[in-house]
Protein backbone atom coordinates (compact mmCIF):
# COMPACT_ATOMS: atom_id res chain seq x y z
CA UNK A 1 0.00 0.00 0.00
CA UNK A 2 1.35 3.42 -0.94
CA UNK A 3 2.53 5.62 1.93
CA UNK A 4 -0.16 8.26 1.39
CA UNK A 5 -2.99 5.72 1.36
CA UNK A 6 -1.69 4.07 4.52
CA UNK A 7 -1.31 7.45 6.22
CA UNK A 8 -4.93 8.32 5.34
CA UNK A 9 -6.12 4.95 6.66
CA UNK A 10 -4.20 5.40 9.92
CA UNK A 11 -5.68 8.88 10.27
CA UNK A 12 -9.17 7.50 9.67
CA UNK A 13 -8.48 4.68 12.15
CA UNK A 14 -7.50 7.25 14.75
CA UNK A 15 -10.74 9.18 14.22
CA UNK A 16 -12.94 6.08 14.13
CA UNK A 17 -11.21 4.68 17.23
CA UNK A 18 -11.89 7.86 19.18
CA UNK A 19 -15.55 7.79 18.13
CA UNK A 20 -15.75 4.08 19.02
CA UNK A 21 -14.29 4.63 22.49
CA UNK A 22 -16.54 7.62 23.14
CA UNK A 23 -19.65 5.76 21.99
CA UNK A 24 -18.79 2.79 24.19
CA UNK A 25 -18.10 5.01 27.21
CA UNK A 26 -21.45 6.76 26.70
CA UNK A 27 -23.22 3.42 26.21
CA UNK A 28 -21.56 2.09 29.37
CA UNK A 29 -22.74 5.19 31.27
CA UNK A 30 -26.31 4.72 30.04
CA UNK A 31 -26.35 1.05 31.07
CA UNK A 32 -24.84 1.92 34.45
CA UNK A 33 -27.43 4.67 34.97
CA UNK A 34 -30.21 2.26 34.05
CA UNK A 35 -29.24 -0.27 36.72
CA UNK A 36 -28.08 2.26 39.30
CA UNK A 37 -24.35 1.60 39.24
CA UNK A 38 -21.25 3.68 38.60
CA UNK A 39 -19.73 2.89 35.16
CA UNK A 40 -16.57 1.48 36.77
CA UNK A 41 -18.70 -0.73 39.02
CA UNK A 42 -20.58 -1.99 35.96
CA UNK A 43 -17.35 -2.94 34.21
CA UNK A 44 -16.04 -4.59 37.37
CA UNK A 45 -19.24 -6.63 37.49
CA UNK A 46 -18.64 -7.55 33.85
CA UNK A 47 -15.09 -8.68 34.67
CA UNK A 48 -16.30 -10.66 37.69
CA UNK A 49 -18.68 -12.66 35.51
CA UNK A 50 -15.71 -13.54 33.28
CA UNK A 51 -13.63 -14.80 36.21
CA UNK A 52 -15.75 -17.93 36.63
CA UNK A 53 -15.77 -17.97 40.42
CA UNK A 54 -15.16 -16.07 43.63
CA UNK A 55 -12.24 -13.64 43.78
CA UNK A 56 -10.51 -11.58 46.42
CA UNK A 57 -10.66 -7.81 46.55
CA UNK A 58 -6.97 -7.90 45.64
CA UNK A 59 -7.85 -9.69 42.41
CA UNK A 60 -10.52 -7.06 41.72
CA UNK A 61 -7.83 -4.40 42.17
CA UNK A 62 -5.67 -6.27 39.62
CA UNK A 63 -8.55 -6.61 37.14
CA UNK A 64 -9.54 -2.96 37.34
CA UNK A 65 -6.21 -1.27 37.98
CA UNK A 66 -7.65 0.31 41.12
CA UNK A 67 -5.87 0.52 44.44
CA UNK A 68 -6.97 -2.07 47.00
CA UNK A 69 -8.74 0.67 48.96
CA UNK A 70 -10.68 1.80 45.89
CA UNK A 71 -11.46 -1.83 45.01
CA UNK A 72 -12.82 -2.35 48.53
CA UNK A 73 -15.12 0.66 48.15
CA UNK A 74 -16.20 -0.64 44.73
CA UNK A 75 -17.10 -4.01 46.30
CA UNK A 76 -18.97 -2.16 49.06
CA UNK A 77 -21.11 -0.45 46.40
CA UNK A 78 -21.73 -3.70 44.47
CA UNK A 79 -22.66 -5.43 47.70
CA UNK A 80 -25.03 -2.63 48.70
CA UNK A 81 -26.67 -2.88 45.24
CA UNK A 82 -27.09 -6.64 45.74
CA UNK A 83 -24.77 -7.81 42.93
CA UNK A 84 -22.10 -9.42 45.13
CA UNK A 85 -21.67 -10.87 48.60
CA UNK A 86 -18.57 -11.40 50.69
CA UNK A 87 -17.78 -14.81 52.20
CA UNK A 88 -14.85 -16.12 54.19
CA UNK A 89 -12.69 -18.60 52.27
CA UNK A 90 -13.34 -22.09 53.66
CA UNK A 91 -9.67 -23.03 53.22
CA UNK A 92 -8.15 -19.83 54.58
CA UNK A 93 -10.45 -18.03 57.03
CA UNK A 94 -8.27 -14.90 56.82
CA UNK A 95 -9.21 -14.48 53.17
CA UNK A 96 -12.50 -12.89 52.12
CA UNK A 97 -13.94 -13.83 48.74
CA UNK A 98 -16.31 -11.79 46.61
CA UNK A 99 -19.07 -13.82 44.93
CA UNK A 100 -21.60 -12.62 42.41
CA UNK A 101 -25.29 -13.08 43.26
CA UNK A 102 -26.70 -15.40 40.55
CA UNK A 103 -30.20 -13.86 40.51
CA UNK A 104 -28.85 -10.33 40.07
CA UNK A 105 -26.37 -11.46 37.43
CA UNK A 106 -29.20 -13.23 35.57
CA UNK A 107 -31.28 -10.04 35.75
CA UNK A 108 -28.33 -8.06 34.39
CA UNK A 109 -27.81 -10.72 31.70
CA UNK A 110 -31.41 -10.46 30.53
CA UNK A 111 -31.11 -6.71 30.14
CA UNK A 112 -27.80 -7.17 28.30
CA UNK A 113 -29.41 -9.68 25.92
CA UNK A 114 -32.17 -7.20 25.12
CA UNK A 115 -29.55 -4.53 24.36
CA UNK A 116 -27.19 -6.69 22.34
CA UNK A 117 -29.77 -8.39 20.17
CA UNK A 118 -28.31 -7.19 16.88
CA UNK A 119 -24.65 -7.10 17.92
CA UNK A 120 -23.59 -10.41 16.37
CA UNK A 121 -25.32 -9.50 13.11
CA UNK A 122 -22.72 -6.74 12.71
CA UNK A 123 -20.30 -9.53 11.78
CA UNK A 124 -22.53 -11.54 9.45
CA UNK A 125 -20.88 -10.15 6.33
CA UNK A 126 -17.34 -10.96 7.51
CA UNK A 127 -15.61 -14.16 6.56
CA UNK A 128 -13.71 -16.17 9.18
CA UNK A 129 -10.38 -14.51 8.36
CA UNK A 130 -11.86 -11.03 8.74
CA UNK A 131 -13.54 -11.99 11.99
CA UNK A 132 -10.23 -13.40 13.26
CA UNK A 133 -8.61 -10.00 12.54
CA UNK A 134 -11.30 -8.25 14.60
CA UNK A 135 -10.71 -10.65 17.51
CA UNK A 136 -6.93 -10.22 17.17
CA UNK A 137 -7.31 -6.43 17.14
CA UNK A 138 -9.53 -6.44 20.22
CA UNK A 139 -7.10 -8.65 22.15
CA UNK A 140 -4.21 -6.34 21.24
CA UNK A 141 -6.27 -3.30 22.22
CA UNK A 142 -7.08 -4.82 25.62
CA UNK A 143 -3.38 -5.54 26.22
CA UNK A 144 -2.36 -2.08 25.04
CA UNK A 145 -4.99 -0.42 27.25
CA UNK A 146 -3.76 -2.41 30.24
CA UNK A 147 -0.22 -1.17 29.69
CA UNK A 148 -1.44 2.40 29.29
CA UNK A 149 -3.49 2.19 32.49
CA UNK A 150 -0.37 1.03 34.32
CA UNK A 151 1.61 3.95 32.90
CA UNK A 152 -1.10 6.45 33.83
CA UNK A 153 -1.40 5.13 37.39
CA UNK A 154 2.39 5.23 37.76
CA UNK A 155 2.47 8.85 36.57
CA UNK A 156 4.62 7.82 33.62
CA UNK A 157 3.04 10.16 31.09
Amino acid sequence: MAGGARERLLEELSTVSRRYMASYALFNQAVADRIGLHPTDLQCLNLLTLEGGPVTTGRIAELTGLTTGSATRLVDRLEKAGYVVRRRDADDRRKVLVLTVPEKIAEFGRMWERLSGGWSTLFDDLDDAQLAVVVWHMRRTVEFSGRQITRLRAGDV
